[in-house]
């Protein structure tokens, strides 16, 4: 079994940013030489997450509203009180989501359905530059 990782760096434009990283994981995949295993997919930090959605206009605006009337931004937060930041929503937002992802790699690629995505979710207040950690575990 072998293990290969690389980093990837991306800028968010804000709160319920939804970029689609399929690509840069499948390059990842391609850099690690593995045909068969899994790959791990991590946000780093503790206000975005890691998910898939089938990245189209009417879902990147269904999923942020779906977000608001779940976890909604506009009501106190004990975080807001204590660090006056005002992205206690978020980290809550965060929580329920995930950081991370495995996606069983299947003959040299991540194995997604055909209209799967992989996606990283900006859940902060602002634009943030984000690391993930792109992980394969395989042969």
């Amino acid at each position: 079994m072998d293990v290969y990782r690389e980093i990837i760096n991306i800028r968010t434009s804000g709160e319920t940013d939804i970029v689609d990283i399929t690509d840069n994981v499948r390059n990842v995949v391609k850099n690690s030489g593995m045909h068969d295993g899994i790959v791990n997919v991590f946000g780093v930090g503790s206000t975005c997450a890691i998910s898939t959605i089938e990245y189209e206009p009417g879902l990147k605006t269904d999923f942020p509203r779906f977000l608001e009337r779940i976890i909604p931004k506009n009501i106190e937060y004990e975080h807001h009180k204590r660090w006056g930041d005002y992205n206690g929503h978020s980290h809550v937002r965060a929580t329920l989501l995930k950081s991370s992802l495995s996606i069983p790699l299947v003959n040299g690629e991540p194995h997604l359905g055909t209209w799967q995505q992989i996606v990283f979710i900006e859940l902060d207040v602002r634009p943030r530059t984000r690391k993930i950690i792109v992980t394969v575990v395989g042969k």
